[in-house]
């Protein structure tokens, strides 16, 4: 797969990001080309806000339809996993976290629209230290701030949305 890895989603989230992506390359983008267009007519581009806005704004959403058309390319639609106690994408992991239990998911953020449960990336500092470990586990991990964080798996549950 050139080097990407695949993503785990939900039916749902998949859906929902076939829609937004067809919605930003449909109407969306042609807003936005409307906008540039009128902008430009309007004369000088040096000085011209509404010119640079739209640019800006046009960037955003080809950046976001890059990253969605990126993440529907790789993405492995699906039930969750079954857990088996081990850490995996699709898992919700309880644990304690520098002495704080907490409750997330791993997978991508995309896979809960809405809701209490925080969601780490497999691919993040603390998803990457517990992929594959087992409740009862403990390891640590270096935080973006290089503090060392200790965490122990203390349940390892299926993803229900």
């Amino acid at each position: 797969m050139n080097g990407t890895t695949e993503t785990w989603l939900t039916q749902e989230a998949h859906d929902r990001l076939q829609g937004e992506l067809e919605h930003l390359q449909g109407p969306v983008r042609a807003e936005i080309a409307k906008r540039i267009e009128e902008a430009r007519d309007e004369g000088d581009l040096k000085e011209n806000g509404g010119y640079h806005a739209a640019k800006d704004d046009q960037a955003q959403i080809e950046a976001r339809i890059a990253q969605i058309t990126q993440l529907l390319r790789t993405a492995k639609v699906g039930e969750a996993p079954q857990a088996s106690g081990v850490v995996e994408p699709g898992t919700v992991v309880k644990a304690t976290i520098a002495g704080d239990p907490t409750t997330f998911l791993v997978g991508n953020r995309e896979i809960q629209e809405t809701g209490d449960l925080d969601v780490y990336s497999e691919a993040s500092p603390l998803g990457s230290a517990i992929m594959g470990l087992k409740i009862g586990a403990k390891t640590s991990y270096e935080a973006p701030s290089g503090a060392t964080i200790e965490v122990e798996i203390l349940d390892v549950q299926t993803y229900r949305p």
